[in-house]
């Protein structure tokens, strides 16, 4: 039998190491709570860096590092969208501004000049309906985007025929075109192409896109629409040959209201949103768009909808 002492001596020795553990799992704990409570007052984006053999301390380590990462990408997006919204306000106000200003000195005109001639009323309310228009529109995008963010409105998805669609869009456009000297290039194969996507929808898409490229692309007077597909994808390409995006920009295209003299998102009398919700259509019809550009000789938007099996 195991005599009393030698229990006693395995007693006393398994104690000691108890508390020695014990000790320094509180040495280590402390130590990260130093570190953690350093790193969240001055809003650093270190890791916790301790070397321990302590299985549970290393178990807790790995997970303290996992949400100092995941809170990290949060602030830095939250940032971003910060920015975003900084600047979206700010150019909002202005393109609200100068329609407005416009607005408010003609009827002031109109309320206060005896003198005006008939032909001058009706040139001064034109102009004042067409601003008006202007103001609507802009606040209409702006509350469509914000709809489309916050995941309010629902697109129902079905089996659509892009041929058909892009025939039908092209064609609205065709007389305007031409009346501008534009020369254009229509790439549809006699073959119906059908994709995943909403016919309102995409549609919407394509007279952004077009009306992008009559805008920023009447330099090059070239306009083309040209359908691809492939096993898993129906491409819709809409081009140009017009100024172009510089590499400083590109970056920002899609962006809600990116500011830039030269910006192609600037679309319908500037308002910065055309691109943006193109974007999240394609987007909510389970798409992606892309863009590449060659000053003067070819800017191009491309289109990927899920091609409808059969």
């Amino acid at each position: 039998m195991i005599s009393l002492t030698i229990l006693l001596g395995l007693s006393l020795c398994l104690n000691i190491y108890l508390f020695y553990k014990r000790g320094l799992q509180r040495n280590e704990l402390q130590k990260i709570h130093e570190e953690l409570q350093q790193i969240i007052e001055n809003k650093k984006s270190e890791k916790l860096l301790l070397f321990t053999e302590e299985h549970h301390t290393k178990s807790l380590l790995i997970q303290i590092n996992r949400l100092l990462d995941v809170t990290h990408v949060t602030e830095t997006n939250n940032r971003k969208i910060e920015r975003s919204m900084r600047r979206m306000l700010s150019n909002i106000s202005h393109d609200l501004k100068t329609p407005l200003t416009v607005v408010l000195g003609y009827t002031e005109i109109l309320l206060n000049d005896n003198n005006l001639t008939n032909e001058k009323k009706n040139e001064l309310l034109h102009t004042v309906n067409a601003k008006t228009v202007e103001v609507l529109e802009l606040i209409n995008r702006f509350f469509e985007l914000a709809k489309l963010e916050a995941g309010d409105r629902e697109i129902e998805i079905t089996k659509v025929n892009i041929s058909e669609i892009c025939r039908k869009i092209i064609l609205d456009y065709y007389e305007v075109l031409t009346n501008k000297g534009f020369d254009v290039s229509i790439n549809i194969p006699e073959d119906s192409y059908y994709a995943y996507g909403n016919n309102i929808e995409i549609e919407r898409v394509l007279h952004n896109l077009i009306k992008n490229s009559i805008h920023h692309g009447q330099e090059g007077k070239t306009l083309g629409v040209k359908i691809m597909s492939d096993q898993q994808f129906v491409t819709i390409e809409v081009f140009d040959k017009g100024k172009g995006i510089s590499e400083l920009h590109k970056d920002h295209v899609f962006e809600r209201l990116y500011t830039m003299d030269d910006s192609r998102s600037r679309v319908n009398q500037g308002s910065g949103l055309g691109l943006t919700i193109t974007k999240r259509l394609v987007e909510e019809m389970g798409g992606q768009i892309t863009f590449s550009s060659n000053p003067f000789q070819k800017t191009s938007f491309l289109v990927k909808l899920q091609k409808y099996p059969g």
